[in-house]
């Protein structure tokens, strides 16, 4: 009997030393650090500068959003995301107007501002009038401009917005510093590549006068010489009234413009009508606020651009 019990006690002794080998060696799943992106340019930024990080997950909160975030409403969803997330990575100058709404739900949320320090172009202007002499009832005007938000459009503000957020990375997660500054350097090397090449053929083509339909590409036209004579402005929910198509056809016909341009996320009905009375051809340009996710996807668009401007406008 005495035999039988400790038979089993060594048994038992077996069996618990076993089972403590083997729980010690299973490995625990390192934590990743979570990034939500708030848009499409933004998005591809951080898909190269954590490029081969394992340990590293980036979400996009708007992926399914078909343009610009102007007017766009957060989700729940999109809450729970950023809120679980380790930093909230932004295109900043005002493209994210519900960034107040973000930071009351989360106060803690680490932001990276990939638009800091970019000399912004002004956008949309408004119109107020101040009562600044009660008694006299006197009414002076004021004019305030938003900024225009469309910094990526200019690889130059591009590379700059990449260099905000691998600092801002760096920060975040200082164990994986030197992939951030490796993927940076050779990320950045691509662009300024690509901004030369776009140089050498756009510079010199013959007539640089366009018109656009939103106002996504003054950045561009500032970057590359060319001339926005007018944009109609061309929102989702909004169409511009009779009389603003008219004005537009007028200045179109007296400024001698090359072509009309329009962009993928929208609809060429308007434009389409405008060409008809001025007989200026319609072309697409790509601001590269939405597309594939791929790290070459930004790369891709403005060569894109390149190509259709340069057979255009020569």
């Amino acid at each position: 009997m005495r035999l039988k019990s400790r038979k089993l006690l060594s048994l038992c002794t077996l069996l618990i030393f076993i089972c403590s080998v083997l729980c010690g060696c299973k490995k625990e799943e390192p934590k990743k650090t979570k990034i939500v992106t708030s848009c499409y340019p933004v998005y591809i930024m951080a898909l190269n500068l954590t490029e081969g990080l394992d340990d590293v997950e980036v979400l996009n909160m708007s992926e399914n959003h078909k343009g610009c975030l102007h007017d766009y409403k957060v989700q729940p969803d999109d809450l729970k995301n950023i809120e679980k997330s380790d930093a909230f990575i932004i295109n900043g100058n005002g493209m994210e107007s519900f960034l107040e709404k973000v930071t009351l739900q989360c106060p803690n949320l680490k932001i990276i501002d990939s638009g800091k320090g970019i000399d912004v172009i002004d956008g949309d202007c408004h119109h107020h009038y101040e009562d600044e002499e009660e008694e006299e009832h006197i009414e002076h005007e004021h004019e305030h401009c938003d900024a225009n938000p469309h910094t990526w459009v200019s690889i130059s503000n591009y590379i700059k917005q990449v260099e905000n957020i691998r600092d801002g990375l760096i920060s975040l997660d200082d164990k994986n510093s030197a992939k951030y500054k490796e993927n940076a350097e050779e990320y950045i090397n691509k662009l300024s590549d690509l901004k030369s090449e776009m140089h050498s053929k756009i510079d010199n083509v013959k007539n640089k006068n366009i018109v656009t339909f939103h106002e996504a590409f003054p950045y561009f036209a500032k970057e590359f010489g060319l001339n926005i004579v007018t944009v109609l402005n061309q929102e989702p929910e909004t169409e511009p009234s009779a009389k603003e198509i008219s004005e537009t056809i007028e200045t179109i016909k007296n400024n001698n413009v090359a072509a009309l341009f329009v962009e993928p996320q929208y609809s060429s009905k308007i434009a389409d009508v405008v060409s008809s009375e001025t007989k200026v051809p319609v072309h697409t340009l790509d601001p590269a606020v939405t597309g594939e996710k791929s790290k070459d996807a930004y790369i891709q668009a403005m060569r894109k651009n390149m190509e259709v401007l340069v057979s255009v406008l020569n």
